[in-house]
């Protein structure tokens, strides 16, 4: 019987990169969506778009119906896990889900504060074999989250202080999430997926500086952050985590270098300059 994959956040930065892999492998993808008319403009006709929805548990059984393996994605919007994210996990193990790859955080087993660190706990609760890829911040979110501040103003807006990070293309993590659905062996696994260098944000605006050809500058300021985040319309609940994750890097704690990214590809991570130089169209 052909396996069955949900996969959500799908119309995402990693989960277009999950679905687009997965097509190449011999199994049934679906895209669990909230507005399957849309994703199936957005992923192609060759996807099943589901309509699914955390907070609708009317969604939840057609969604996981026959389902062998979920790629689990949490939507940036909902904080509270118990309430949100928790029915939706209940829901899969009833239907029978064989196996989780949850995209968690870099350091979420050592940070109870991020919903990922709940999440994994909850998952391990339930007893459904699960693989938790921890992963360190996305470089993606530099040409979708801050596009617009790099573009326009030419800053780097985060209030990470002088801490370094191991930044990683959302393409490798696609790609090792979907080595991890497809091949055995990677259940009850967790690995930490870094690129392989740690840089400051002031050693990031430099590479932007570089590649774009234009000056862009890195801001430190919290204060501005969250007055820049209010103002874009952002919950203070969203904007409250981006501050957790943004504070490991500050302390220091988003810097380590791990080596389960070129292990688990049998190739090196793709690096932040080649990364600008891939997107630098958004920003020009």
């Amino acid at each position: 019987m052909m396996l069955k994959i949900l996969v959500t956040g799908a119309t995402g930065n990693v989960g277009q990169e999950v679905v687009r892999l997965l097509l190449l492998q011999n199994c049934h993808v679906c895209a669990a969506v909230r507005n399957p008319t849309s994703a199936q403009q957005i992923l192609g006709n060759h996807v099943d778009c589901i309509p699914f929805d955390f907070t609708n548990p009317n969604t939840f059984v057609e969604a996981f119906q026959a389902v062998n393996q979920l790629f689990l994605l949490r939507p940036p919007a909902l904080a509270n896990v118990r309430q949100q994210i928790a029915p939706a996990l209940n829901a899969a193990k009833l239907a029978g889900v064989e196996h989780i790859v949850f995209l968690s955080l870099q350091g979420a087993e050592g940070n109870s504060f991020v919903p990922h660190s709940k999440i994994e706990r909850y998952i391990n609760q339930l007893g459904i074999p699960a693989t938790f890829l921890r992963c360190g911040f996305f470089m993606q979110n530099l040409n979708t989250t801050h596009q617009e501040d790099i573009k326009t103003r030419g800053e780097l807006l985060m209030p990470a202080g002088k801490g370094k990070t191991s930044f990683i293309d959302v393409r490798d993590i696609a790609a090792v999430a979907v080595q991890t659905l497809m091949a055995g062996g990677h259940q009850s696994r967790a690995y930490t997926l870094t690129g392989k260098e740690a840089l400051t944000y002031y050693e990031v605006a430099d590479i932007f500086t570089s590649v774009l050809g234009k000056p862009i500058s890195y801001n430190p300021s919290l204060f501005k952050f969250v007055q820049h985040m209010r103002s874009s319309g952002l919950s203070m609940d969203y904007i409250l985590v981006m501050i957790a994750i943004y504070t490991t890097a500050r302390l220091g704690l988003a810097s380590e270098i791990t080596s389960d990214t070129e292990q688990l590809l049998n190739r090196s991570p793709i690096t932040i300059r080649q990364y600008v130089e891939d997107y630098k169209q958004f920003w020009l």
